[in-house]
């Protein structure tokens, strides 16, 4: 599917919101470029940087009019490269799904995410494709503001870089193969695709078995093995046709 994309990854300008959860969508687009060794340069309600991949051009987009007005900048580099909606692709956070977990969709609602709820107000659509990056809920009632625009630190911060690479790899297969081949791959638990060891096969156990008794079967009478034994044998025989004659 060569041609032209916009890939726009949502988030909010200046450096209090760098790294924070909310702008996941800037760190996948960031991930992008640095790959290809592109840069962002400003311009008209956002930075832009182009990427080639496959024979496909991407326009990487990161919005600097706010989350809330993600749409005003989705829709003026829309326009301004002539890129039609069903080759938008828009990359956002989102609490519902669970830190890491990257799901790929069609189109949708906005499920209460502001940048994605504007942006289908503007276009008055909301038939694009979309990639959501779980960033979890693990704050307390009331606490979703400072969560969401709280930096990814510590543990999380440290498995960033496999979660960005599989968005990053979304990106490309949409561009590539189409949503429909893209989305079964992009919603694959990659766990569950690793293939399985299979277990070696056990043996069933043979239970030993008792040694069988063995008789000794007495050797035929030999005067060379046993001369003694014979001997003694002899004299009983003698005895007895003594005895008998008598």
């Amino acid at each position: 599917m060569a041609g032209k994309y916009l890939i726009a990854g949502l988030g909010n300008i200046g450096a209090e919101y760098a790294g924070t959860r909310h702008n996941i969508g800037f760190m996948v687009v960031d991930y992008l470029a640095g790959e290809s060794g592109a840069v962002f340069s400003a311009g008209r309600l956002g930075s832009t940087a182009e990427i080639s991949y496959r024979g496909s051009k991407l326009i990487l987009l990161k919005p600097s009019t706010y989350m809330n007005l993600s749409g005003r900048a989705v829709n003026y580099w829309m326009q301004e490269e002539n890129i039609p909606l069903e080759h938008l692709l828009v990359i956002c956070d989102d609490l519902a799904l669970p830190f890491g977990s990257v799901r790929m969709r069609k189109k949708g609602s906005d499920g209460g995410h502001n940048g994605l709820a504007h942006i289908n107000q503007t276009l008055g659509s909301s038939d694009y494709c979309r990639i959501r990056v779980g960033i979890g809920n693990g704050f307390p009632k009331g606490g979703q503001v400072d969560y969401v625009l709280g930096k990814i630190e510590g543990e999380e911060k440290e498995q960033l870089p496999p979660i960005l690479k599989r968005a990053a790899q979304g990106v490309k297969d949409f561009t590539f193969m189409g949503p429909d081949r893209a989305m079964n791959i992009c919603n694959t638990d990659p766990k569950k695709a690793e293939p399985k060891e299979t277990p070696a096969k056990q043996e069933t156990p043979v239970t030993p078995q008792p040694e069988k008794a063995v008789t000794e079967v007495p050797a035929p009478d030999s005067v060379e093995d046993e001369p003694k034994e014979l001997s003694f044998r002899e004299k009983l025989r003698n005895l007895f046709r003594k005895y008998s004659k008598e």
